[in-house]
């Protein structure tokens, strides 16, 4: 069964003042993406968002500087996805690098534990004798580990950028710049963003007050930090506004450069990436699937060890152990999509060959809970319409993932849900793109309704029709290694901030496939008559056949790197498309 064929439209092209040393290809490219003037296309430390705008980061950096005067034992509590391992993994080398007399770092395991600071995680925390816990990538609705924490006599410093709920936990400081009194300038930084921030605001307070020098200590490089920056922010899919891409490009630099550290360059080998040649796609693609891994399958804890490692040897054998876990992370996936999508074509068959609801649930006593957010991941983007999945947690609820599209903010539908029944979402959390939540399993059929009800109340006109945004045609003395090259470095390209996408008319010329499911083509321009490698990942989900003729694709352009011998190459992502 295929999906829905998409949409094909052009971005409007806004009026722009760019230094004519941008070429006319990426300005207009620019331009489309809102960046009109020079201001935007700024990538150097220097134009990074001052950190004083930031609420609660006074209070955040005088209980730090406390923590570290008074020699408290400093206990971090991190998330089991990338973001929550690069946050931890930075702030203890800087808290460490601070002259902080004891830091260590729990993250809770997503079986048993759940997400966040919870009840359990704080007794934990008191059996090391933490003084003070940091919550990176987490946080904002912890009341119940916060009341405990502070109950057992332990100060709590919250940092995360997650959706506040109507009330929040009362933490001893909060820094989050999605708060709704808050002023900072970008809303968008990842968890990593935030505690990069506040360990800047740190710094910069102990610098004042002579903390370094009096003590012979070197003031902690965070610049030298920011490729944990990078893969945190490109990992956890927040928008690229320009301050974040001021962060992803520097950390990349730095990569490319041949300065990052021991863990991540031996991710980067063991998935078979030139650090050199590295673009912000990677990080998301080879880098991030290999530390979550450890969170879906495992313990986050390995991930977290592998940024920290100093020795090559060490970050070496825990980059193979992440790798491992990532092909069994994707057999497992495999094997659920195929059902998962199995039970869609079964429920069209059942409705008869009507449209499908305009959100999916789905659950299989088989499936694993680790994996169930890449599963809905996979379903939003064939059906195009938010979906749930869901498998038995460890404690004989019903934990569950949702992912959505533009247009349907997820974690308002949930909360919706929960306002009108409130005994049907046991917890739930998230921001308007992902969720998860837990169910009881008797009510996952109410809740499958009631989801499809919710989004069509919430889903405007387009939002469940996929649409395929083009930067328009290439002409054909830009469709060129050197036009590749250009894109490639006019980046960091990711979510807000999109990899430019072309569309034009070509006639396959030959094709043959390769992999599984994939198919190499050459395309002929008819305008000129020359000739362009192509390639279609999943080829059959695009409605496109090994003997297919004439028609308009839509493409990325890109660098084909191939036994040393770089060539453009057309990246096709849809195929026989009408102008909408």
């Amino acid at each position: 069964m295929n999906a829905a064929r998409p949409l094909l439209r052009r971005r409007p092209i806004r009026a722009a003042h760019l230094p004519d040393s941008v070429p006319p290809l990426l300005q207009r490219i620019y331009a489309a993406r809102g960046v009109t003037s020079a201001d935007g296309l700024a990538r150097d430390l220097g134009a990074l968002a001052d950190y004083r705008p930031l609420g609660g980061i006074e209070a955040a950096v005088e209980l730090l500087e406390r923590a570290l005067r008074e020699r408290w034992h400093i206990t971090l509590v991190g998330d089991y996805d990338a973001d929550g391992a690069t946050s931890t993994a930075l702030a203890v080398e800087v808290l460490r690098a601070c002259g902080a007399a004891t830091v260590d770092y729990l993250v809770p395991n997503r079986f048993t534990q759940g997400y966040g600071l919870s009840a359990e995680l704080v007794g934990q925390a008191r059996a090391r004798g933490a003084q003070l816990l940091i919550t990176v990538d987490n946080g904002v609705a912890a009341h119940a580990g916060v009341r405990a924490a502070q109950a057992a006599g332990m100060a709590v410093l919250v940092t995360d950028h997650h959706l506040p709920g109507a009330t929040l936990p009362p933490a001893d400081a909060m820094v989050n710049p999605n708060l709704a009194t808050d002023g900072f300038p970008s809303k968008a930084l990842a968890g990593v963003g935030v505690i990069f921030y506040v360990l800047s605001a740190l710094r910069a307070r102990l610098r004042v007050a002579g903390w370094f020098a009096e003590r012979g200590l070197a003031e902690p490089k965070l610049a030298e930090l920011l490729d944990l920056v990078a893969v945190g922010t490109v990992a956890d899919v927040v928008a690229l506004d320009g301050n974040n891409r001021i962060l992803v490009e520097q950390g990349l630099r730095r990569i490319r450069a041949g300065r990052a550290r021991p863990g991540l360059r031996a991710l980067l080998r063991v998935a078979g990436r030139d650090p050199a040649r590295l673009v912000a796609t990677d990080l998301g693609f080879a880098i991030g699937p290999r530390l979550n891994a450890a969170g879906r399958l495992d313990d986050m804890a390995l991930g977290i060890e592998c940024l920290l490692a100093r020795d090559e040897a060490r970050a070496l054998e825990l980059a193979q152990r992440l790798d491992a876990l990532n092909r069994e992370r994707r057999e497992l996936e495999q094997g659920m999509r195929e059902q998962a999508m199995a039970s869609v074509e079964a429920a069209l068959a059942r409705l008869g060959g009507t449209a499908l609801p305009d959100g999916l649930c789905l659950f299989d006593p088989q499936w694993h809970e680790g994996v169930v957010g890449l599963v809905a991941g996979r379903l939003k983007e064939r059906f195009h319409r938010p979906a749930a999945v869901f498998a038995p947690g460890e404690d004989g609820q019903l934990k569950g993932s949702v992912r959505s599209v533009p247009g349907v903010h997820v974690r308002d539908v949930l909360a919706d849900i929960a306002a009108r029944q409130p005994d049907l979402v046991r917890r739930f959390g998230g921001h308007a793109m992902a969720a998860g939540l837990t169910l009881d399993p008797a009510r996952l059929d109410a809740f499958a309704d009631e989801f499809a009800a919710t989004v069509t109340r919430y889903a405007d006109a387009e939002a469940l029709q996929p649409v395929l945004w083009s930067d328009g045609e290439l002409a054909p003395d830009e469709l060129d290694l050197n036009s590749a090259e250009m894109l490639r470095a006019g980046g960091p390209w990711g979510q807000g901030f999109p990899e430019p996408l072309f569309d034009g008319v070509f006639a396959v010329h030959s094709a043959r496939e390769v992999g599984q499911g994939h198919l190499k083509l050459v395309l002929r321009d008819p305008r000129v008559g020359t000739l362009h490698d192509a390639i279609a990942f999943n080829y059959a989900e695009l409605g496109l056949a090994p003997d297919a003729g004439e028609a308009r694709f839509a493409f990325r352009l890109d660098v084909n790197d191939y036994r040393g011998e770089r060539r453009a190459q057309l990246l096709v992502q849809g195929y026989d498309l009408a102008l909408a």
